[in-house]
């Protein structure tokens, strides 16, 4: 049986706003906006490069704004993606170096915390393609 992560909830108190940030500060795509019924609200965003999106939206997200922390996303380079969420006004910290990777953190208005990954070398074969989790 496969299990593909589609869409993560992100919850937010004002949607308009959430969704301004996610495109046009962190370059998200919004693929849908539609209101199905006076009472909810679907806004579904996806990342640039990815298959999984995010939802917000009213009456679709069941969780208190600002307490989805952690969600982690990859991206090649930290230090062009610190420099490009700089320039696009993203309160972003210096990249944060371990063993494990390279790391920027972004709260987004709600105080709900993105991790942007930069894998090490190891997670790459010597061609620079990705290997799969858990091969060596």
């Amino acid at each position: 049986m496969d299990f593909k992560l589609e869409v993560v909830p992100m919850p937010v108190t004002d949607v308009d706003r959430a969704k301004a940030f996610y495109t046009d500060q962190l370059g998200f795509h919004a693929d849908f906006d539609q209101r199905p019924t006076p009472e909810i609200r679907f806004v579904q965003l996806t990342p640039p490069g990815s298959a999984c999106s995010i939802v917000m939206g009213e009456g679709v997200v069941h969780m208190q704004p600002g307490t989805q922390q952690g969600v982690m996303f990859v991206i090649d380079d930290a230090d062009a993606a610190l420099e490009e969420l700089t320039a696009h006004g993203v309160e972003v910290e210096p990249v944060d170096e371990q063993p494990w990777g390279r790391f920027l953190y972004v709260t987004d208005p709600d105080g709900n915390q993105l991790v942007l990954q930069q894998l090490p070398a190891y997670a790459f074969d010597s061609d620079g393609n990705r290997k799969a989790p858990g091969a060596h």
